[in-house]
């Protein structure tokens, strides 16, 4: 298994090579440059930023100044934010969205679970249909919506929780983005558990652990759902890599100073640091998830080797 988990790891190196890469030169043949404003700059300021900022130089040459910076960690500073370096700017933002990525991926894996585990064990019954209709809006219910509609229900109607607002990582104020953020994410769970439950629950190994006499809650718990799981672990490594990488939608509507928000400025004002940190950060979250996803795979199917 360390072997295996070696080479991932060196393979991971050429592929997060190639990625910053193509990045790199796309996002500088895009039409639009940094500073180009509606009413342009003075020449002399023009040339002094470029200069500055090494964009007086040809592109191979800013391509293997970038990639000199990377390998000794410095992304450079943002064209935008100019008072802050990219590093800075994740360093600030990035524990944020992780915290609340990361509790609304365990809420997601839980609740949905459960629902999904009940939902199979009551095939066709009225807990199967509830549950599959509640998933069903939870997955065709945007963000956007849910959020004001949160906000306006426990904000301001009930007054229990605050609207907005980070106040130093306060419990309150994670309430809501962590429900908002996990709600699709628990409806998505719901119905992958409840269909591999059911083809789970039908195998020829757990027919055979019934007909042995072992207790129900033993069948289901230890032997089907293990099976089940498998589905599940498949969806979760992206979905953890996007949710911890920070939700544009979640943090603009609860004002929350996560690194979501940089992902959407960055492209658009053309800001080529945060740009090519933005693909470094999450191509590396990919990368990772998607190995721990094939470790669990071994250890929930035995059937799996990577020997």
């Amino acid at each position: 298994m360390l072997r295996y988990v070696f080479k991932r790891l060196l393979t991971a190196i050429p592929t997060l090579f190639i990625i910053v890469t193509l990045s790199f030169f796309l996002i500088r043949v895009a039409p639009g440059g940094p500073f180009d404003l509606e009413r342009p700059l003075d020449p002399k300021v023009m040339e002094n930023l470029n200069k500055i900022y090494n964009l007086d130089k040809s592109l191979l040459e800013q391509y293997f100044i970038y990639m000199n910076n990377v390998l000794h960690g410095n992304l450079g500073p943002s064209f935008f934010f100019r008072d802050f370096t990219v590093a800075e700017m994740f360093g600030n933002g990035l524990p944020i969205s992780v915290e609340i990525g990361g509790y609304a991926l365990l809420m997601a894996i839980i609740v949905g679970g459960a629902l999904g585990v009940w939902a199979a064990l009551k095939q066709n019954q009225l807990p199967d249909y509830s549950v599959m209709t509640v998933a069903t809006m939870g997955i065709t219910i945007p963000n956007f919506v849910v959020a004001p509609i949160l906000t306006l229900i426990f904000g301001v109607m009930l007054g229990w929780l605050p609207v907005g607002g980070w106040n130093n990582g306060a419990w309150e104020n994670k309430v809501l983005p962590i429900i908002t953020l996990g709600l699709p994410q628990v409806a998505v769970v719901a119905r992958l558990t409840r269909g591999a439950m059911i083809e789970a629950l039908r195998s020829h190994h757990i027919r055979t652990a019934r007909a042995n006499g072992l207790p129900g809650w033993m069948v289901v718990v230890v032997h089907a759902l293990r099976g089940a799981l498998l589905p599940v672990v498949s969806y979760a490594g992206p979905a953890a890599a996007a949710l911890l990488t920070g939700s544009v939608v979640i943090e603009t509507v609860f004002g929350i100073p996560g690194v979501g928000r940089y992902f959407v400025q960055g492209a658009l004002n053309r800001d080529y640091p945060l740009v090519m940190g933005t693909v470094i950060v999450i191509a590396v979250f990919i990368m990772v998830f998607n190995l721990i996803v094939d470790l669990l795979y071994a250890w929930l199917d035995p059937r799996v080797r990577y020997d």
